[in-house]
């Protein structure tokens, strides 16, 4: 996978135990805090993911660089809306200089650096007025801006495996042999020949939309890939890496799969009808987040949830063949084992999730 979701940390987890065989929480922790082989990093949409090590600098110098200077501009009005000071930039600028201060050397919570960095006390009010406002903590938001930038990292998580608890480290410090930012044009070329290799091939509308970036971008990264024309149903243009041209040989056995909410390859296309059908506004939220999936044969052909002991039942939403039900049911079993009464929550439930839940 080019990168895994890490909105809802029991996503990598769960994304990772589908994908290997016998894989453990020790062994995903090991790579994220040991090892440090997969980092935390706010990149394309705005969005958490795990990356690569070796793949960062591609990401900052791109597309976290752009969501980056969006959160910044952002951030600085809204603390001037708040009264917090006349020059929002300026105070944010001291700010992440006092975090990244206290950060030295050490590795904190949250509130822990709040407690040492006074101005992080601070609140705004978000929307006043309309139905959806919040009063929030400038912390959160100022810790975010430092990460997109590459400054801190999401270091050990203090809490358990399905929860977000991070210690807060400065990246100089956790990853101290990373090799700077690339230059825009090259990380994003970066990023899309990894996509390609992933999901290729793919159109140039589901790469604007997975970079979170703009057409001449996206064409600009095809061209220095050398990425080749290919033909895909419907008439449409599709995209792959050159030496990727080739249709493989042999065809693949049916196989089953359960993915988590917000998996990587169910989020990986921006047109998906190839592998979802009709069933998009059952498993999708009105924002785009995909809920829990069951796979056959390449196909989302429903969701699972866990019962109040926590074992995995799989619903789904069309008739399928004998083989697919015995080898999805293989699979839940193989999940339920694996979480041994652990239940795995959700702010992402997909209506399918929901009705499944309300009927036990």
């Amino acid at each position: 996978m080019t990168v895994l979701h890490s909105t809802e940390p029991a996503t990598v987890y769960l994304s990772l135990l589908a994908r290997v065989e016998g894989l453990a929480v020790a062994d995903v922790d090991r790579a994220l805090y040991a090892e440090k082989s997969l980092v935390k990093q706010l990149a394309m949409r705005r969005t958490l993911f795990v990356f690569p090590r070796d793949l960062l600098p591609a990401a900052w110098g791109s597309a976290s660089a752009r969501v980056a200077a969006q959160l910044e501009a952002r951030l600085a009005k809204e603390v001037e809306a708040a009264g917090h000071a006349a020059d929002g930039a300026a105070w944010l600028a001291e700010a992440r200089a006092a975090v990244v201060e206290v950060l030295r050397g050490t590795a904190l919570t949250a509130q822990e650096i709040r407690g040492r960095v006074p101005a992080l006390e601070a609140r705004l009010d978000l929307s006043p007025g309309k139905k959806y406002a919040a009063n929030v903590s400038i912390a959160p938001r100022v810790l975010t801006q430092l990460g997109v930038e590459g400054t801190v990292v999401r270091a050990e998580n203090a809490g358990h495996w399905r929860l977000s608890k991070p210690r807060w480290a400065l990246m100089d410090d956790w990853l101290p042999d990373v090799p700077p930012p690339a230059k825009a044009d090259e990380g994003y070329a970066e990023l899309v020949a990894r996509w390609l290799r992933t999901f290729g091939p793919g159109t140039e509308a589901d790469l604007v939309w997975w970079l979170g970036a703009t057409k001449g971008v996206v064409r600009g990264a095809l061209a220095a890939v050398e990425a080749v024309q290919v033909s895909l149903d419907g008439g449409r243009t599709g995209w792959v890496l050159p030496d990727d041209v080739e249709a493989p040989e042999g065809g693949v056995e049916p196989w089953a799969a359960l993915l988590p909410v917000l998996d990587p390859t169910v989020m990986g296309w921006k047109e998906r009808s190839f592998y979802l059908g009709d069933h998009g506004p059952l498993l999708f939220d009105r924002n785009g987040n995909a809920g829990s999936t069951a796979w056959w044969d390449g196909r989302i052909v429903g969701c699972w949830v866990q019962d109040d002991d926590g074992v995995v039942e799989v619903r789904t939403l069309e008739q399928l063949p004998r083989a697919a039900t015995a080898a999805l049911a293989v699979e839940a079993e193989r999940l339920t084992a694996w979480l041994d009464g652990t239940k795995v929550g959700t702010v992402y439930p997909s209506e399918a999730m929901r009705t499944v839940s309300a009927s036990g």
